[in-house]
């Protein structure tokens, strides 16, 4: 046999678990087509999600209370961190490891084929790879640029209805997170789609909602654009991040679930108990009742979403294994929605059809 632990793949969750086994003092090898790529993505967390190893560096910047607009502003009771990614790429530290700088083609229990034809074995073997696109799954997309305003409002999430959107079209969201050093990193957003809004369209939107609020901006800012499903990981232990199910299909996030989740997974522990696996299933029912809501209702689905009490959101958001908070969550939600969203929630929410909203596709809970 080979190493004790193959990791396939070094974005975010697979480095994170390269870097915790290697610190255990384990045999890995890592396998990446570009190991050493930079990580250009924005990654955004909640303060009280990561953990404690984190490495000095890793955060750039954080707000005590974020605000939300839905139908109204709401201040969040929970401290947001942005991440700084070459901090934290750099700060995952495999230099113990053995890294392959090839294309894994095929995944097995204890074996993993390249590109090459060579085969690599080990006593476990864990496929982080991510999720690849696929019309069948919805996806989140957003297009943001980064400018300078160090007195900018940080939005977790902005649904005024300010970014020159026709009001029958899919909707989405403004983003707007400090960097650090006067930085900010304005990001129109759709939640999700099936399929989801185009960069073409979500950067019209920004740039008139930065235009209307008076925010200046010219051809030359970093720009920053996103797509990736939000839904497809399947919970197991031969598989970790997004590929392992660890995207919450309702915020997109799932860095901070993996970097949590990295040192049990190392020790070789199950991440999945019953109770994470039905949180899973819910949040997967959660997400079909919001691809169904149609655009004009779906500020008033995070109206009151945003009213839960904040152990209810916290639980909702990160609770991977809290299945009382979950349904506590869902529940307190179902009830502050007017009667005819119930029923298509609750129709949606079973798997029963409904049809889909006349204008497309629908815009989702990061």
């Amino acid at each position: 046999m080979g190493a004790e632990v193959v990791v396939c793949g070094l974005g975010p969750a697979g480095r994170a678990l390269a870097h915790r086994c290697v610190v255990r003092g384990m045999a890995v090898t890592a396998i990446d087509p570009a190991p050493e790529r930079p990580w250009v993505a924005t990654y955004g967390a909640w303060a009280d999600e990561l953990p404690e190893w984190l490495p000095a560096g890793a955060v750039a910047a954080s707000v005590t209370r974020p605000a939300a607009w839905a139908e109204t502003r709401h201040a969040l009771d929970r401290a947001y961190a942005v991440l700084d990614s070459e901090g934290l790429r750099s700060g995952l530290v495999i230099s113990g490891a053995r890294v392959v700088a090839e294309r894994v083609v095929r995944v097995e229990r204890n074996a993993v084929t390249l590109a090459s034809g060579a085969v690599v074995t080990g006593e476990r073997v864990i496929d982080a790879r991510g999720l690849a696109r696929s019309p069948a799954r919805a996806e989140q997309t957003a297009y943001g640029i980064v400018l300078r305003a160090a007195d900018a409002e940080a939005l977790f999430m902005d649904w005024r209805a300010d970014n020159g959107a026709n009001p029958l079209a899919p909707r989405s969201f403004l983003y707007a997170i400090p960097l650090g050093d006067g930085e900010f990193l304005f990001e129109e957003t759709c939640l999700a789609g099936r399929p989801a809004l185009g960069s073409d369209e979500l950067r019209n939107r920004l740039l008139h909602r930065l235009s209307s609020r008076g925010i200046e901006f010219d051809a030359n800012t970093r720009v920053e654009r996103v797509r990736f499903p939000v839904e497809g990981g399947k919970p197991g232990r031969g598989r970790f991040g997004a590929a392992g199910g660890f995207t919450h299909p309702a915020t997109g996030y799932s860095v901070a679930a993996a970097l949590s989740a990295a040192d049990a997974v190392a020790a070789g522990q199950s991440v999945w108990p019953a109770s994470a696996r039905a949180v899973h299933a819910l949040r997967a029912a959660g997400l079909r009742a919001l691809l169904a809501l149609p655009p004009a209702d779906v500020p008033q689905f995070f109206e009151a979403f945003f009213e839960l009490p904040a152990e209810r959101q916290r639980a909702y958001l990160s609770g991977r294994s809290d299945l009382t908070g979950t349904v506590a969550a869902m529940g307190g939600l179902f009830r502050r929605l007017p009667p005819r969203l119930r029923a298509r929630i609750a129709a949606t929410t079973l798997g029963i059809h409904v049809g889909s909203p006349a204008t497309g596709p629908s815009a989702m809970m990061e």
